[in-house]
């Protein structure tokens, strides 16, 4: 009986130091000569995982203070991490203000966020909306696109050098940046949408990552896969992240854009899956999700508004209560190692 008494709390005490060592667990940049800024904002990450979230809010790039700073207005509070676009406005090229900011931002004390609505690469510049960043390319075209070598791969290495060369001022500036390329890829709505497989969505990653890695040296990058919530709206779906996942050797932080409220457990349980004890974030969101959602879905590291939606999604009560509950982290709270 002694014995058995015995065993019983070894097994108990195994299971608290299993479980500790769970909740510990993280990793390191998966660019091994990642920046130690890079490397300080993801260990930060990692510090405060499943205990707190971090606010966010996205500002267009014509106007990269007006949704950070009506959130203050509403909260009293600035969010923790602020983010803007590479391409949202294809009427011109916002590169060099995004960098301005971007590095101003960086010294205030923000974490940054940085995306790219790009055109298609068969495309000249300025870009269209429906005409290029929500057109489609052909099986033949993407197989040309991702073969290194070929006309259009050199025009894509064209498009995305001039992205790079921004990044390089980030880099040079000792900013590190949550690098999030290509989102929502497995969703139907852009020119890299639904590419499923090995030769999908992944090799264009792949392919990026080893641009920017290896030949601009950009380590000051941390890489953000931010997919879509999944969903089944006819012509609208979103499929399941298994598909379009490039693997962990290549990506840093998993992420969903969430709007209409659809926080549905079942994929954040999916996306915890493919994650695999990695981050994951709500790199992407309308409304904003209520205590309940957060109770029960506490792994999520940060959440970022989609500019207007801080108004048009959600109430005031409702910006003010995810900001001021306990388990958010504003601007003000944020001390990196």
């Amino acid at each position: 009986m002694k014995n058995f008494i015995y065993m019983k709390h070894l097994i108990a005490i195994l299971a608290i130091l299993t479980s500790f060592v769970v909740s510990a667990q993280s990793f390191s940049p998966v660019n091994p000569n990642a920046s130690p800024e890079a490397r300080s904002v993801l260990t930060y990450l990692y510090s405060v995982n499943g205990k707190y979230i971090l606010s966010g809010q996205h500002n267009y790039n014509h106007e990269m203070n007006r949704y950070s700073d009506s959130a203050k207005v509403i909260t009293g509070k600035y969010p923790a991490v602020w983010g803007t676009d590479f391409g949202w406005n294809g009427r011109q090229d916002p590169g060099q203000s995004v960098v301005n900011e971007a590095i101003k931002k960086w010294k205030e004390g923000y974490l940054i966020t940085l995306m790219w609505h790009a055109g298609r690469p068969t495309d000249d510049p300025p870009y269209g909306w429906k005409e290029s960043v929500q057109a489609k390319l052909t099986d033949a075209q993407w197989q040309e696109l991702t073969t290194p070598g070929t006309a259009l791969y050199n025009r894509w290495l064209e498009q995305i050098d001039k992205v790079a060369g921004y990044l390089v001022q980030l880099r040079d500036a000792h900013v590190p940046v949550l690098w999030r390329p290509y989102h929502e890829m497995n969703g139907v709505w852009f020119w890299w949408g639904d590419k499923k497989g090995e030769q999908g969505l992944a090799k264009l990653w792949k392919n990026m990552y080893d641009r920017y890695v290896n030949h601009f040296k950009l380590n000051n990058l941390l890489w953000v896969w931010g997919a879509n919530g999944l969903r089944d709206l006819p012509e609208d779906e979103a499929f399941d992240y298994k598909y379009y996942y490039p693997g962990a050797d290549y990506v840093d932080i998993l992420g969903a854009d969430v709007y209409r409220f659809d926080y549905e457990q079942s994929d954040y349980n999916a996306l915890l899956d493919v994650a695999n004890g990695k981050l994951i974030a709500l790199t992407e969101i309308g409304e904003v999700p209520s205590e309940t959602v957060l109770k029960n879905q506490p792994k999520w590291s940060w959440f970022l508004v989609w500019s207007n939606f801080l108004w048009t999604g959600n109430t005031q009560k409702q910006i003010k209560d995810i900001y001021g509950r306990q388990g958010t982290l504003s601007h003000e709270d944020v001390k990196l190692p």
